[in-house]
């Protein structure tokens, strides 16, 4: 494997030549993701200070999303780890093709590449060790394809020993494969974390980031979502359901409050029926596009009752 740092990819300067807040939030709207001045200036200092941002907040904020538009946004590859309870830095760095080693020395052995004595075996077994048997997982692979945006989505999830690897990575920006060498990136991966916050994450890793929390966005930018993501939906239709999921967000009864996600596949439920004005009956039959949980069904069907009672 060379071990040399890796050249930005041809056209990608390394400082991504974001001029201002203005311009990463002009830029990520044309991407359709639409956000307010406080993230779209801590985007902008992620970018050009090259440090991880760090987001929380409520499930369906659009945390996930924003990586998504970052990577669209600057015409990079997109690289996503979703942890969960028990990864460990393998899933998270490299693993070695081990069916492909066995049928290589299987092949070996058939030709007689394997007995030449002690320095045949120890050739044969360098061999089995080489970059075309290396599985490169997500972290590897960003620091392999920089420029790129590393995802480490719902960190919250994964276990404090995952997040000390993960803090090492982030403060050297490189790897050490013991058969083959260092591999790291000329120009460090821009890096999104994201946490639902589950559990609290150590200082530590919040030191080495940028942070910000996202909430659910207010009426007007909800509408504007609607509208920019899905523009089928009219404008008219879009601002009652935003109008009635906002009112659910508030009311703090729901095991899982709809986030912008579920606002959109609402309306787009709802498009997709023919309705044109938000009434009980399209509402009722739409639930399962909007909330996820039998008991908030009810609830919200009963709450529907009252905010569409003509």
């Amino acid at each position: 494997m060379d071990t040399s740092p890796v050249e930005p990819a041809s056209g990608h300067s390394a400082t991504l030549d974001v001029v201002d807040p203005a311009d990463v939030a002009a830029r990520l709207a044309g991407t359709g993701y639409l956000c307010d001045d406080d993230l779209a200036t801590v985007a902008f200092l992620a970018l050009r200070m090259q440090r991880p941002l760090l987001l929380e907040g409520e499930p369906g904020t659009g945390k996930t999303a924003l990586a998504e538009a970052l990577a669209q946004m600057l015409d990079i590859p997109l690289v996503r780890l979703q942890c969960y309870e028990g990864i460990d830095a393998t899933q998270a760095l490299y693993d070695w093709d081990f069916p492909r080693q066995v049928l290589h020395l299987r092949a070996l052995e058939a030709v007689g590449g394997a007995d030449g004595g002690a320095a045949g075996v120890e050739e044969a077994e360098k061999d089995l060790y080489d970059e075309r048997f290396l599985l490169a997982r997500p972290v590897l692979t960003a620091l392999q394809q920089s420029p790129a945006v590393l995802l480490v989505d719902e960190i919250d999830r994964a276990d404090d020993e995952f997040e000390a690897f993960l803090l090492e990575v982030l403060s050297t920006y490189q790897v050490s494969i013991p058969e083959l060498g260092t591999v790291r990136a000329a120009t460090p991966p821009i890096v999104v974390l994201t946490s639902n916050r589950t559990r609290e994450l150590h200082d530590a890793l919040k030191r080495r980031c940028l942070y910000h929390w996202i909430d659910h966005p207010g009426l007007d930018r909800e509408v504007a979502i609607v509208r920019s993501r899905a523009p089928e939906v009219s404008e008219s239709l879009a601002a009652q359901v935003v109008g009635v999921v906002q009112q659910l967000r508030h009311r703090g009864d729901l095991e899982k409050p709809p986030g912008v996600a579920e606002t959109l596949d609402w309306a787009r439920a709802l498009e997709h029926l023919g309705t044109t004005e938000l009434d009980l009956e399209s509402s009722a039959r739409t639930l399962g596009a909007l909330v996820k949980y039998r008991e908030d069904a009810d609830r919200v069907r009963q709450a529907l009752d009252v905010m569409l009672r003509p």
